[in-house]
């Protein structure tokens, strides 16, 4: 607890600093970056949005909605939870009133596909400088999220990559893995030596066959990111794949590495035919400032994609920053193209893998 108060008090502090780094923007720049503040915006409108709720709605909320709306005087309804079946309905029916989805890049890629998002004009975002992945024709990243190993700090033999995790008899002891096929499958692969430069696209042959490996010592197959922490904490398992987030925080006597941790990002995007198109623009670029992504990271330390974003953080933050000079290439990065262009072949297998395992 005393760690999780130092975090968020050091965010804290940052974040003043950032405003304050901010303010001695020249004007010039500020007026080019900040349209809000341009008088070209209707300030009388205000824009909805799908998002997730709970934590994850005052992430946006507490990073990005309040920064824009003191910039703008633009207000912004949050509705939750969000899908792509609610987005299929909107758009079927007619309904303009939507402006913003928070999607998974996976459910973005189905999205484009399906004609449900608009494509984005990324000279009226005029973004902050952000990582390449963030920047798609149909959606801005917003914030990374990762899957990576874990372990009781007690426990002498600790892992550094998925080999290791694999390797029961060097590594004894039950596993925990996640019950999504788009998570542990490439898992698997770098568990079998895949480089993560050639791991895309996915020999589904291959990682099948490295999982009828582990699947006799692995007890727990998880749906909810609290499920392996707690299987760790009481020592049902000895190794689990992990959502690190909380342990950031609040280590609970647990222990973990970033070394092949598997990298994926959510995005918002824009609904087909949506109003206010200029002003949701002028909100999307909202989310590619860097002050504004540690602003949220005070809710949870998930990292948003600005490439000045650890400049802000000192060091005792940055060493756990996914995006990190250090973090960032210790990660393999997720490919939703790929899946879903495969996601009929991907589910059969994997259901089928399910039935027997």
């Amino acid at each position: 607890m005393k760690r999780k108060k130092y975090f968020m008090l050091s965010l804290f502090f940052i974040f003043i600093v950032a405003l304050s780094a901010c303010g001695n923007e020249s004007a010039s720049n500020k007026d080019k970056k900040d349209k809000g503040q341009s008088g070209d915006l209707d300030s009388s409108v205000t824009l909805r949005m799908l998002e997730p709720g709970g934590e994850s709605g005052d992430y946006v909320q507490h990073g990005f909605i309040d920064a824009f709306t003191e910039k703008t005087g633009i207000k912004v309804e949050r509705e939750s939870p969000t899908s792509l079946g609610k987005l299929q309905s909107i758009v079927k029916a007619g309904d303009t009133s939507y402006n913003l989805i928070e999607m998974s890049a996976s459910n973005l890629e189905q999205a484009v596909g399906l004609g449900l998002v608009e494509k984005l004009d990324w000279d009226l975002i005029n973004p902050d400088p952000i990582f390449d992945e963030a920047k798609s024709p149909y959606g801005v990243g917003y914030q990374y999220f990762n899957t990576v190993m874990a372990w009781q700090e007690t426990n002498d033999n600790k892992p550094e990559t998925w080999a290791d995790f694999w390797d029961t008899k060097n590594f004894p002891g039950k596993r925990a893995l996640p019950d999504w096929a788009s998570f542990v499958i490439p898992l698997a692969l770098l568990a079998d030596g895949v480089s993560s430069d050639e791991l895309y696209p996915i020999d589904l042959d291959r990682a099948f066959n490295k999982l009828e490996e582990i699947k006799d010592d692995v007890s727990i197959w998880w749906d909810t990111g609290a499920i392996p922490l707690q299987a760790l904490v009481s020592e049902e398992v000895a190794y689990a794949a992990v959502w690190p987030a909380t342990l950031v925080a609040e280590p609970q006597g647990l222990e973990f590495t970033y070394n092949q941790g598997l990298l994926k990002m959510a995005y918002f995007a824009v609904p087909k035919g949506a109003d206010n198109f200029e002003e949701t623009m002028a909100f999307l670029h909202e989310l590619t400032k860097a002050e504004n992504q540690a602003k949220a990271m005070e809710i949870f330390p998930y990292p948003g994609p600005s490439l000045d974003l650890e400049s802000l953080f000192s060091e005792d933050v940055t060493e756990q920053l996914i995006t990190s000079e250090e973090n960032y290439p210790k990660h393999v990065l997720d490919d939703p193209k790929w899946w879903n262009e495969n996601a009929d072949e991907v589910n059969k297998r994997w259901q089928e893998f399910q039935l027997n395992r």
